[in-house]
């Protein structure tokens, strides 16, 4: 029954947005949407960063592509994946997010091939950091400017592009000043092969210490209804220096859609969930309170447990862009209609008590990510 909402929703949404599903996950290299109501939508964006160093996103939404090759126990057929990110372009969506360290190599790859109609269209997103040996991770960092150089010259190469348009330091590497890292950055933009510079899981003190060197466009690190800490330490950070904030796991790694619960079985050697505290059965039966909220008050308004997550994220501040990711056509549909619906202060207010009055059980990793 907890996923009854959820399915009936997918199907009216199926029914009422024909022109879109039935067209399927159609290849189209057009830039142009189709409908009156798509560029409605696409007029709902946000900004990330200021200045010279901002970025536009529609929908106020991105699309993170990792799980279309890597980390969520299947893999799906990567032509539908290449067809999917493509039918998400023909639907407005301008951000797509990726990283070296994901597969390795292999959802460059992926998305490289699947953006190339409409490169210079959209808002590319790749990351560099960790340590990877003979195309496996090691667990460890790697930030020396050299290396930083090598691998953004290796990752154009497999996105098929001339630059990255947001680069992110994945983590940050406790054996390589900030600074450094910066300049670095910096140096490749100067280049040309990149645009922007971002941080992913960085606290306030590097934070600044990098911005002082090249301004920093946006912030991702994990943040959901059930990771809230970034309000607390570097939301206060990122308003003052004009810094967008980029949630991943929005969802909480389908937690929150109601998608999984205690009996879910993963694939070890392609997910991450078994070993994250926070997916151990009895913390799930635990936190499915949250799932309870959710449900009760999206019942009431016409949407999903995915959507008033989404929404609760979104009204947190103007420049908060989440990026769920999807393999599902259906749920892309989903999360971007979230994008209609704003919180009214009460309801927010309200809201918010009921989530934050749920203790959460487990930690979001087993050791600690942001620096």
């Amino acid at each position: 029954m907890k996923e009854k909402n959820r399915r009936d929703f997918l199907k009216f949404g199926a029914i009422l947005s024909g022109t879109v599903v039935s067209a399927g996950l159609v290849a189209s290299a057009d830039p142009s949407p189709k409908s009156d109501h798509l560029d409605r939508q696409i007029r709902k964006s946000r900004t990330l960063g200021s200045g010279k160093n901002k970025i536009d996103v529609s929908y106020g939404l991105g699309l993170g592509c990792m799980g279309m090759s890597w980390n969520r126990s299947f893999v799906p057929d990567r032509d539908k994946m290449i067809a999917l990110i493509r039918k998400a372009y023909d639907m407005g969506v301008n951000l797509f997010d990726t990283a070296e360290a994901y597969g390795p190599f292999v959802n460059e790859e992926l998305v490289g091939e699947a953006i190339a109609p409409f490169r210079n269209n959209i808002t590319l997103c790749s990351k560099f950091g960790f340590d990877i040996q003979n195309g496996k991770m090691t667990g460890g960092f790697n930030s020396q400017p050299k290396h930083i150089k090598e691998v953004v010259n290796q990752s154009l190469g497999r996105l098929k592009t001339d630059h990255i348009d947001l680069l992110y330091q994945h983590r940050v590497d406790p054996n390589v000043p900030m600074e450094d890292v910066a300049g670095t950055v910096e140096d490749l933009i100067s280049e040309g092969k990149v645009r922007f510079f971002g941080l992913s899981e960085a606290g306030p003190e590097s934070i600044r210490k990098a911005h002082a060197v090249q301004p920093v466009t946006a912030l991702q690190t994990e943040f959901s209804l059930m990771s809230r800490d970034p309000l607390q330490d570097v939301f206060p950070v990122c308003e003052e220096l004009g810094i967008g904030f980029v949630p991943y796991s929005p969802l909480c790694r389908a937690y929150l859609t109601g998608y999984i619960n205690e009996r879910t079985t993963y694939v070890p050697g392609n997910d991450n969930r078994p070993t994250l505290p926070r997916y151990k059965p009895d913390a799930v039966i635990a936190n499915w309170k949250i799932i309870d909220v959710l449900v009760k008050f999206g019942n009431q308004r016409g949407l999903t447990a995915a959507q008033v997550a989404l929404a609760w994220l979104s009204a947190q501040k103007p420049w908060v862009v989440p990026i769920p990711g999807t393999t599902k056509l259906a749920h892309l549909q989903e999360n971007l209609w979230s994008s209609n619906f704003e919180f009214t202060p009460d309801e927010l207010a309200s809201f918010t008590a009921d989530i934050t009055a749920i203790p959460i059980t487990g930690n979001r990793y087993p050791t600690p990510q942001t620096r």
